[in-house]
């Protein structure tokens, strides 16, 4: 399928039910339908690149980040559905990360990997976090029976990226073995106080639960003290608010420029995870500050939808959407209801739903449509998933995550 002309949009009639267990787990099916006769690669590891009628293109790229969440994506499913072929990909997923992406002589992970050999060794924590999620996802999906892989995978992250005077992850390692000093940034350790959220509930070692503890503070406390209550993405060193990094690239997928409704929402989720095994009362409280607040300052009203970002002016400086940020304040939403029993968190949640029913889901061939529209919900290509981009992780396992909430 061509890239240059985005296909027509179908759509099925609007579900009664965006709450009941039964639209939850056909979605998750719907999802995974998409993937499983077309994600696996005879010769190692997963295909990536697909268009939206599931065509596949750049075949031979690998990047960590999806070769993590695809197996995250099998594991959750095949648990959920009872469907052991589903774990089965997960594990041919896992075996390609740690036979081909890891790299025993530089104890270190290939961020991308081209045609199955290490191609860039850079050592992110961004995808270190999803490494350490996918082996907690195997863990709980019972694709093994210990916790060896999990803490393994965690003793590396610890040595290589923890700043214990900080109480956060550095990010960035070269190639060469040289720390990137000149930045800090809260994505990466969003997202590992997500994967210790899952380690724990895999593992029940409260180390890893007391660790996101630790990257909660810093980050929706400590550092959302520095910025008027929101989580800013950028940091010196000594972890200062750097406001003009990346000032002229608002859209950057890794680390856009400006506050990101997502990621409050994505803090949000994590205090409520947290809160759901050693509750605190401060932390459901500062969750519905970072959603409420993101959600005032980024819901489009004219077009549906939260946009990417808004500057520190309180202006949106990206009116783009994008699927995740959807799917992701979805879950939080679900998960807001379920501590505080505040209606409002419902009426969001629909809303959201109606929303991506139109516009994001793919009623054709499954899975959502892709990975970013303009404001006004136009698609930009018709690329669905995309190595390092889109798999389908968010979507799938915020659907999980409303299920625990609304179950």
């Amino acid at each position: 399928m061509s890239s240059e002309s985005p296909a027509k949009k179908q759509m099925l009639a609007v579900p009664d039910n965006f709450f009941s267990a039964e639209f939850l787990t056909q979605h998750i099916k719907d999802i995974a339908a998409f993937y499983e006769p077309r994600i696996v690669d005879e010769t190692g590891g997963f295909f990536q690149s697909f268009y939206i009628d599931g065509e596949k293109f750049n075949p031979g790229f690998r990047q960590i980040v999806s070769s993590s969440r695809m197996v995250i994506n099998f594991m959750l499913a095949g648990k959920l559905l009872g469907r052991k072929e589903l774990i089965d990909i997960g594990k041919h997923g896992l075996d390609y990360v740690e036979k081909v992406h890891y790299v025993k002589e530089k104890d270190g992970y290939a961020f991308t990997v081209r045609d199955h050999k290490p191609e860039d060794m850079i050592q992110q924590a961004y995808g270190y976090a999803f490494i350490l999620a996918a082996h907690a996802a195997a863990r709980t999906a019972g694709a093994v029976t210990h916790n060896d892989d999990v803490a393994r995978v965690f003793d590396l992250i610890e040595k290589k990226f923890w700043l214990p005077d900080k109480g956060a992850y550095l990010d960035t390692i070269s190639a060469d073995g040289v720390i990137d000093d000149a930045y800090r940034g809260q994505n990466s350790n969003m997202h590992m106080c997500e994967a210790l959220i899952a380690a724990f509930e895999a593992t029940q070692d409260k180390r890893y639960l007391d660790r996101a503890t630790v990257l909660a503070v810093t980050f929706t406390r400590t550092l959302a003290g520095k910025a008027d209550g929101f989580i800013w993405e950028h940091y010196t060193k000594d972890f200062e608010i750097d406001w003009e990094y990346n000032k002229n690239d608002p859209t950057n997928i890794y680390r856009p420029w400006g506050f990101q409704p997502g990621h409050q929402n994505e803090w949000a989720k994590n205090l409520l995870n947290i809160h759901r095994h050693a509750p605190e009362s401060w932390m459901v409280d500062r969750a519905r500050e970072l959603f409420d607040g993101a959600w005032d300052l980024s819901y489009d009203a004219e077009h549906g939808g939260l946009v990417y970002g808004y500057g520190p002016d309180k202006k949106w400086c990206d009116a783009e959407k994008y699927f995740w940020v959807q799917a992701e304040s979805m879950a939080t939403a679900s998960l807001l209801w379920e501590a505080t029993k505040d209606p409002k968190y419902v009426e969001k949640y629909v809303c959201l739903w109606t929303y991506a029913w139109e516009h994001w889901v793919d009623h054709e061939h499954g899975a959502w449509i892709g990975f970013k529209m303009t404001r006004d919900n136009r698609r930009l290509s018709n690329e669905k998933s995309i190595a390092g981009g889109k798999c389908d992780y968010h979507t799938l396992v915020a659907c999980i995550e409303m299920l625990r909430a609304f179950q």
